[in-house]
């Protein structure tokens, strides 16, 4: 059996010098002893995968809130998705695949129920007492406090690559917020956290056309504008879709995936290549972002992303579903703000005074830890008066 030392020791050996070794990983936010045979990182991926809110990920919404069927994408789905393909361009970049795995599975651990619908929502509540939503942020205020598994610290103590990975988190869809704590302000992304990025747009991109094409609101007709579609068509057949077409859709799904896992490994090791590094903290040093697709790709992956933008995320049967999701999120917060005392003695302690700001923040905060499930009921307990409390 190998020891932590001994696991180490093979990742001096195999990883990349950009690598981001575990015996180097930064402080946690309280000291805690080396475990006997499990890394820094490895231990950091362990306590979010047994963490509340990660579980809470299952019943969260991707794009189909989870009234409209069980065989769509979930927030969960989607993490594990993102999980794979990182640990996949990890590994063949030499990279540290427990790293990549921990930022992976906590990157949307504080996405609020309905999506990027739920977020744009409670974005638009809080303008009006002057704060902000964003979801890296509630994310490492949960891995950070929120979560309440030790009697030593809040939170789950995590490494400070991780908490950065989180924190500095940026795809088309997600942005780092305006508020980072000072001591992370400075630092960059190692390459562990870029490749999770670049993997959650990858994911994105390819599944919400899985999922759409299921739904009926794209048809493949609807994508032929895009030259990476075509291509990965070209290259399966046509005749796969007159015999099957559920088989063909999955084989063009996963043809445009490898085409972009190929080229984002080509176009990201040149960079390596270039730039020289010579330690993961070179990388952190580093301004601007190492993982890359190459410019041709980057177009085509623009074009069928705006695609995917007009003809499936303002579907009708879409924005209805956005619609009623916002609906469900602002009658909440209408209803908690007028009478914080109908919000559990935990979330909105009675003893102290808040003032709008802090009540705003507080709201918010308990609205984005539900599930679309728990959003839905509590609706229902608040507005049907024959409804259980």
């Amino acid at each position: 059996m190998r020891t932590r030392k001994e696991i180490e020791e093979l990742e001096n050996n195999i990883l990349a010098p950009y690598a981001m070794k575990s015996k180097d990983a930064g402080a946690r936010q309280y000291d805690e002893p080396q475990h006997d045979w499990r890394t820094a990182y490895q231990r950091d991926r362990d306590r979010i995968v047994h963490s509340e809110a990660f579980r809470k990920l299952e019943y969260k919404t991707q794009v189909f809130v989870i009234f409209e069927g069980d065989y769509y994408r979930t927030r969960l789905t989607h993490t594990i998705e993102v999980a794979q393909l990182a640990r996949t361009l990890g590994r063949n970049l030499r990279l540290n695949e427990d790293l990549i795995e921990a930022v992976a599975l906590a990157h949307d651990l504080g996405h609020p129920p309905f999506g990027h619908a739920g977020e744009d929502a409670l974005n638009e509540i809080v303008k009006e007492a002057n704060i902000e939503f964003n979801h890296n942020f509630r994310s490492y205020e949960i891995v950070a406090k929120l979560e309440k598994k030790y009697p030593q610290f809040d939170g789950l103590n995590l490494t400070r690559e991780v908490i950065v990975g989180i924190l500095k988190h940026q795809t088309v869809f997600d942005m780092p917020g305006t508020v980072i704590p000072k001591e992370y302000r400075d630092e960059g992304p190692t390459v562990e956290a870029q490749i999770v990025d670049i993997a959650d747009s990858l994911a994105y991109l390819n599944h919400d056309i899985d999922d759409g094409i299921t739904s009926g609101c794209i048809v493949e007709e609807d994508l032929m504008e895009s030259a990476l579609w075509q291509k990965a068509v070209t290259k399966i057949g046509g005749d796969a879709q007159k015999k099957n077409p559920d088989m063909f859709r999955y084989q063009v799904v996963k043809e445009l995936i490898d085409r972009q896992v190929k080229d984002l490994l080509q176009a990201t090791y040149e960079n390596l290549v270039k730039l020289r590094f010579k330690s993961a903290q070179d990388v952190k040093k580093h301004k601007g972002y190492i993982v890359c697709f190459s410019k041709s790709m980057h177009q085509e992956r623009e074009h069928l992303q705006q695609l995917l933008n007009e003809k499936f995320y303002h579907h009708w049967r879409v924005e209805r579903m956005t619609t009623k999701a916002k609906r469900v999120i602002r009658e909440l917060f209408d209803v908690y703000i007028k009478n914080p005392k109908q919000l559990p003695y935990s979330i909105y302690p009675r003893d102290k005074k808040f003032s709008k700001a802090e009540k705003y923040a507080i709201i918010c905060n308990y609205l984005a830890s539900m599930t679309d499930r728990f959003a839905l009921d509590e609706q229902k307990r608040l507005f049907e008066f024959n409804s259980y409390v």
